[in-house]
């Protein structure tokens, strides 16, 4: 026999045995991934069943449903609970705004390791998304924890907001993170088809549309006044810094409507002068008020009495006698369409929908 044959007969052999070697590697990280998905128990499951009924009867289900607001914490104490607490946080993924991309880590992966890539994943183009997470001890939560290891994460991003719905694009991003981090922590990933999350953006996008009201009014003050002075009367009637904005807050301390300079800089920024102010009622992100917009003239007039400035509508016309209460009655029924679309005025759905 010549060495060439000696030599490809060594080759062969060789090859098998790195196929060999290879499904022997396949089948065990299989195996892993169906263990963790599957855990073994000691009890027979068809013998079992009452046991485990029973046993199971006793944890309280979390399932977020489609007619409501998801659970939110009241004013004043905190939505997510201590790490390590066996209570699940309240707040969850809204099937009613946002899809969820699933991912399930073969092993629990610590949060540590976890939270440097939680700045990739807050948005996708237009879109914000937001995480939640499984602990290996099967425990809700709104974030991740450094001191936690998790089983499962899950992306909740926006079907639509003010930039329109939901693209094929932004959700390629958002499964292209997915993705990468599955193949970072060696997990598995799940998520609807795009079609139907497309088509579902699109549905939300139009039932927003038919609904986005704004009703503003314009404070004209003449000559420049000093910013400092401005603010300073702002906030001696009632209204509290919101961004580059001021806004004028429920008991809550949702905003009712908001303050803005015509220019869009903050009050504070620079020395310049202001000459025009501009009042904003955002229907959908305030709460529903019987006086939502007599409220706004009530502010404005008293504001435009301080600044000796002159209130007038959007048009640039000064307010008709009796105009707040029919553009209130209007309101009313803006209200109630917003409620029975699922999406109450001033609720955190609403805000983040029309954002």
């Amino acid at each position: 026999m010549s060495d060439l044959q000696i030599g490809l007969i060594a080759l062969g052999v060789l090859l098998i045995l790195l196929v060999l070697g290879f499904n022997w590697w396949q089948d065990r990280r299989v195996r892993r991934k169906m263990q963790s998905h599957f855990p073994t128990s000691e009890q027979d499951p068809l013998l079992g069943a009452g046991a485990a009924g029973a046993a199971t009867a006793n944890v309280a289900r979390r399932e977020p449903g489609m007619g409501g607001e998801p659970a939110r914490a009241q004013p004043g104490q905190p939505a997510p609970v201590d790490p390590g607490s066996d209570a699940d946080d309240a707040e969850e993924p809204d099937p009613a705004c946002e899809v969820v991309i699933e991912i399930n880590f073969a092993d629990a992966v610590r949060g540590a390791d976890l939270l440097p890539y939680m700045q990739s994943l807050r948005s996708v183009g237009r879109k914000p998304m937001r995480v939640f997470a499984e602990t290996d001890q099967r425990r809700h939560r709104a974030r991740v924890h450094s001191g936690e290891s998790y089983a499962s994460m899950q992306l909740a991003v926006l079907l639509a907001n003010r930039s329109g719905p939901l693209t094929a694009i932004e959700w390629s991003q958002a499964w292209a993170r997915a993705q990468d981090m599955a193949e970072r922590f060696d997990a598995t990933i799940e998520g609807p088809d795009q079609q139907a999350v497309l088509e579902q953006g699109a549905r939300l996008d139009d039932t927003c549309a038919a609904l986005d009201t704004q009703v503003g009014l314009t404070l004209l003050l003449g000559s420049a006044q000093p910013a400092a002075e401005v603010l300073a009367v702002a906030r001696d009637v009632g209204f509290v810094a919101d961004g580059n904005r001021l806004a004028w807050p429920n008991e809550n301390g949702v905003a009712r409507f908001t303050l803005a300079r015509a220019d869009g800089a903050a009050f504070d920024a620079g020395m310049g002068g202001i000459e025009r102010l501009y009042l904003l009622l955002d229907v959908p992100c305030s709460p529903a008020d019987t006086r939502a917009f007599g409220r706004m003239v009530d502010v404005g007039r008293d504001l435009a009495s301080r600044l000796r400035a002159e209130l007038v509508d959007d048009q640039g016309k000064p307010l008709a006698d009796g105009s707040e209460a029919v553009i209130d009655e209007r309101l009313q029924v803006l209200f109630g369409q917003l409620e029975q679309a699922g999406l109450p005025a001033g609720s955190e759905r609403a805000q983040r929908v029309f954002a």
